[in-house]
């Protein structure tokens, strides 16, 4: 089947481009999640229209890109949670913490756009990459801090009485 891609889809292709995928990811994946088009004698017609309107929103995408990067760069996000003796955490720091941390800060990018291959479990302090566009990644550095653990039992116990 050939479809034409929509928007940039990983280890496929970019906007615009004519691809041939298998029958059941172009029908169940690619076409319901509006991804592409099938390649029909007129909707190839209309692909160098696409073409040119993917460049110049490809442009303007990847100004703004750029300019959240250069903000998100400085930024250092905070995070505490409950630790063990040798510094590895209870729970984790994941991708969708960091993107609820940054739309508190005022910025809005989606989890997916995170790339963190897994959770943070451990005390200390990691870059993280964000990419906003296809040639644009900003680093944000992440540091755990350990909760201390004697405040919150006197907490709970506090809470308790």
């Amino acid at each position: 089947m050939e479809v034409i891609l929509k928007e940039d889809v990983a280890n496929l292709g970019h906007r615009g481009d004519v691809v041939k995928v298998a029958e059941g990811y172009g029908r169940n994946f690619l076409l319901p999640r509006k991804l592409a088009l099938q390649a029909t004698a007129s909707n190839k017609a209309v692909i160098e229209q696409m073409k040119a309107a993917a460049v110049r929103r490809s442009a303007s995408e990847k100004a703004l890109a750029e300019t959240l990067a250069a903000q998100l760069e400085p930024l250092t996000l905070a995070f505490t949670r409950k630790s063990g003796e040798n510094g590895h955490l209870f729970g984790s720091v994941t991708s969708a913490d960091i993107a609820h941390e940054l739309e508190t800060r005022g910025f809005e990018v989606d989890r997916r756009k995170i790339q963190l291959v897994e959770p943070i479990k451990a005390i200390g302090e990691t870059s993280v990459a964000i990419k906003l566009h296809r040639e644009v990644t900003a680093h944000v550095k992440v540091t755990v801090a350990a909760e201390n653990v004697a405040e919150a039992v006197a907490t709970e116990a506090a809470v308790a009485v």
